[in-house]
């Protein structure tokens, strides 16, 4: 996910709690039927007057934020399926667009490329040849650039169509050389694949990619994940060998977030002093921090287990050994982290002969690691109601 300014995190929890408190007035929940999907974002119009539409396929209350100092606008539209992690250029007064979401609700934040205000917005049902709901927003500009709130250092901003930022751990190192084969360490083997796959993605330009360690080093299980959440990491995968007590055990697997990790993913988070702080939040209400972080967490955990899913699909396809049960969960601390998706990849057993000749050849292992790369290249071209821009010119209906 790529890592909003302490403003942006300030409006966006507000349009959620704007959201919530509508919720509470009208005296009743959503409905309990199927979660409606953001279809498409389009925008028409020049720099004077832009109109932004947001195609759905169900109705949706919606709560706009006015822009800010900061040249930011955020929609909050409720009973439409969570879109994370969609990123995309706009048009006219609107430099780019973000859509997030956790739960029953979504929202699509729009960074102005001038300042502007709202002169309207307003929902249209299906008619006139359409057959979808549109949430649309006029916007018109007032003529000021809109003040830039600078970042925190230890989290950079990048602009909506920056390149991901995947964070690469090879699991052990140091002092902790992990399970023992029959003639290869762990540390070593896991940070061979690591090198293998960050030359995978990044052959094709797509990714920046980062690595928890480089060498035979010991790191902190916690600092790995710390320095990956300070980094602003939209992925973390952590590359570990297996071991078991009987060598014909084989096969790969993948770990996700226990929910019982989860619980305690929140205990030590808001244990620290300043835990809002390091997840941009309002900070004025504990109680309503806890909500959002939940709701954070949430959606992360949603999206690990997608992570999941498409890396086993990869390593089936290419023939690669997968234990009986290959998606497993567990409290692990390198999966702790609220705001980054992540899984730890049991690349195989060291301890079966077979699995430690793969994990040690390099073109076996250049073939997990192309089969891994794929899997992070469908994690990132599938998320739920993937955005289409409207083309230049012409006015958005």
């Amino acid at each position: 996910m790529s890592q909003w300014s302490v403003r942006q995190r300030v409006l966006a929890a507000a349009g959620f709690l704007l959201f919530c408190v509508a919720l509470l007035a009208a005296g009743r929940g959503l409905a309990s039927g199927a979660m409606g999907e953001i279809m498409r974002v389009r925008f028409g119009g020049d720099a004077e007057r832009t109109r932004v539409v947001v195609d759905l396929d169900r109705t949706s209350r919606g709560q706009v934020i006015q822009p800010g100092d900061d040249g930011h606008v955020v929609i909050s539209l409720s009973g439409v399926a969570p879109a994370s992690r969609l990123t995309g250029n706009g048009q006219g007064l609107v430099r780019g667009f973000r859509v997030a979401g956790a739960g029953t609700a979504s929202r699509v934040e729009l960074d102005l490329a001038t300042s502007a205000e709202i002169e309207r917005r307003f929902l249209l049902p299906p008619g006139d040849g359409i057959a979808h709901y549109r949430y649309v927003i006029d916007l018109k500009a007032t003529g000021r650039a809109p003040a830039r709130t600078a970042p925190r250092a230890e989290r950079a901003q990048p602009r909506p169509t920056e390149r991901p930022l995947i964070y690469i751990d090879a699991g052990h190192g140091g002092r902790d050389p992990g399970a023992q084969g029959a003639g290869s360490r762990e540390s070593a083997v896991t940070l061979a694949a690591a090198q293998a796959l960050k030359q995978e993605l990044e052959r094709g330009g797509r990714y920046r990619v980062r690595m928890t360690r480089e060498s035979d080093a010991y790191v902190d299980l916690y600092r790995r994940v710390a320095i990956a959440r300070q980094a602003g990491a939209d992925l973390f995968i952590s590359l570990h060998a297996d071991a078991g007590a009987d060598p014909a055990t084989r096969g790969a697997s993948v770990y996700t977030l226990s929910e019982q990790g989860a619980g305690r993913a929140v205990r030590e988070f808001t244990r620290g002093e300043n835990w809002q702080r390091s997840l941009n939040l309002p900070g004025r209400d504990p109680s309503v921090d806890r909500i959002l972080l939940d709701m954070t967490q949430r959606a992360t955990q949603n999206r690990s287990a997608q992570l999941a899913r498409t890396l086993l699909g990869e390593l089936e396809g290419a023939d690669h050994p997968l234990l009986r049960r290959s998606h497993r969960d567990a409290g692990l601390a390198v999966l702790l982290a609220p705001d980054v998706p992540a899984v730890l990849l049991e690349m195989g057993f060291i301890t079966n002969p077979e699995d430690e000749r793969l994990l040690n050849d390099s073109r076996a292992r250049r073939r997990l690691m192309r089969a891994v790369a794929e899997g992070i290249d469908r994690y990132f071209r599938e998320p739920a109601g993937e955005l289409q821009m409207a083309s230049a010119g012409g006015a958005a209906n």
